[in-house]
Order: C-alpha cells, then sequence, then structure tokens
C-alpha cells in the first residue's frame, strides 16, 4: 500500500512539475534585439531589407554598397535607381569596417547577381580615427571574398578623387586616393574582378574633383552622378559577362 501511495505522490509531483515548466516557457518572451549601440548603423535599411522581395527569376539585381557617395546619389537621381531596379545601400559617414560588418545583412541576403563596393575615403579622413590602406584593403578582401562565396558578382571601384576633406583639411587626401586605387586596381586584377574607375572621369590637375562636378571637393553634384552613371552601367554590363 505504502508503494502504491509513493508511486502516486510522485507521479502527480512530476506532473506539477512539467506543468510549471509549460507556464515558465509560455511566460518567458522573445528577448528583443537592442540596437542602443548600433555603430554599423544596421537598422538604417533593417525595414526596407525586410519589405524588398526575393529578385525575379530574370532579375539581375545589382547593390551599391558604400557611403554618403552613394546614399546622396540616390537622393540626387532617384529616377536612375528605379529605372535599373538598383539597391542603393550607402550610409554616410561609415567607413570600411561597418560596411564590413552590414554585407550580410545589406548585400548578401538581398540576394544580388551583382555588388559593387566603395570604400576607403572615410577611413582616410580620420572619420573614426586614422585607418590604414592596408587594413582598407583587408575589409574590400573580405567583403570581396564573402560576396565570391555566395555566387555575387564583385565590382571594386576606384574611389573618386578628393584633394581635401571640408571637415579634415588637415588631411592630405589626394595622394592617399591615389595609392588606394592602385591597390585596389591590382587587387580586382589578380582576382579578375570588375573594375569600375570613378577617379578619371572626375579628376581636375590638381588630383581633387573637377569644380564643375561637386558640390564640396568630396561629392559629386548632379552633373558629376551622370558621369558615373554612364561608367557604372558599362562596369555592370562587363561584371555580367565576367565568369566571376
Amino acid at each position: 500500500m505504502n508503494k502504491i501511495l509513493l508511486f502516486i505522490l510522485l507521479l502527480s509531483g512530476g506532473a506539477v512539475f512539467a506543468q510549471d515548466q509549460k507556464a515558465d516557457s509560455l511566460n518567458t518572451k522573445p528577448e528583443k534585439e537592442n540596437f542602443s549601440d548600433d555603430w554599423a548603423a544596421l537598422t538604417k535599411y533593417q525595414k526596407e531589407n525586410e519589405l524588398l522581395p526575393p529578385p525575379a527569376k530574370k532579375e539581375k539585381r545589382v547593390v551599391f554598397l558604400g557611403s554618403s557617395i552613394f546614399e546622396f546619389w540616390k537622393q540626387k537621381d532617384p529616377e536612375y535607381f528605379s529605372r535599373n531596379n538598383y539597391v542603393d545601400r550607402g550610409i554616410s559617414g561609415q567607413i570600411s569596417p561597418q560596411l564590413l560588418i552590414r554585407f550580410r545583412q545589406d548585400v548578401i541576403n538581398l540576394k544580388p547577381k551583382i555588388v559593387i563596393i566603395l570604400a576607403g575615403s572615410n577611413d582616410i579622413a580620420g572619420n573614426t580615427g586614422h585607418v590604414s590602406l592596408d587594413k582598407i584593403m583587408d575589409n574590400i578582401k573580405s567583403m570581396a571574398e564573402l560576396a565570391r562565396l555566395h555566387r555575387i558578382k564583385v565590382i571594386i571601384c576606384k574611389y573618386l578623387p578628393v584633394y581635401e576633406y571640408p571637415w579634415n583639411k588637415r588631411i592630405k587626401a589626394a595622394d592617399s586616393i591615389v595609392n588606394l586605387n592602385e591597390k585596389i586596381e591590382t587587387y580586382a586584377k589578380a582576382q579578375n574582378y570588375t573594375i569600375l574607375d570613378y577617379w578619371t572621369p572626375l579628376v581636375d590637375e590638381k588630383k581633387g574633383q573637377r569644380a564643375e562636378l561637386t558640390v564640396d571637393g568630396v561629392h559629386p553634384n548632379l552633373a558629376g552622378y551622370k558621369i558615373m552613371e554612364e561608367v557604372t552601367d558599362a562596369a555592370v554590363k562587363k561584371a555580367l559577362k565576367n565568369r566571376h
């Protein structure tokens, strides 16, 4: 009799424990992500990415990953992006490691055919302290390798000419941009990536941007962007033919 009673008590105790566990699991709400220190601004395009449908069967989606040059481009000429189904993921002020952090969310997950990577100027400008050209290249290489791993064709941009930064005139930008572009070109050729040259059509005799094509020596005006559109479209066509 005592054994039967003990068995019943154990059984009922187990049932109560199971009910308590179930109640606890129901009362536990999923923890919200905390973006109070969103250094790479992952939240900026989060909603747009969620609303963006997967590419159509024959769509050749192109994602532009960069900083203010790309962000302001869509503001100045939105029709260019909508007409071509280009996806702009530029964020003003960002340096190359921030682009790398965003690469999965703002590029890979969008399943593009091509990514256009424009990086390095804000690093040179010292927006978050000194970043060497080699470190910039490390970040560009990491992005390109991630893209290739996910069968995304890579276009790497030679940066626009900059003589000096209005917000940091002590930085002598012109030669640093030239040196960075040389490294980009060498790497892209070695890896058979498509090179998109924004430097040559915009440069003046001081290795800065031509005055009639820029608003501040760093960012193009609409006329400058129109020139960039021509070379961009040519690079996209070339990249689509590239096996890599």
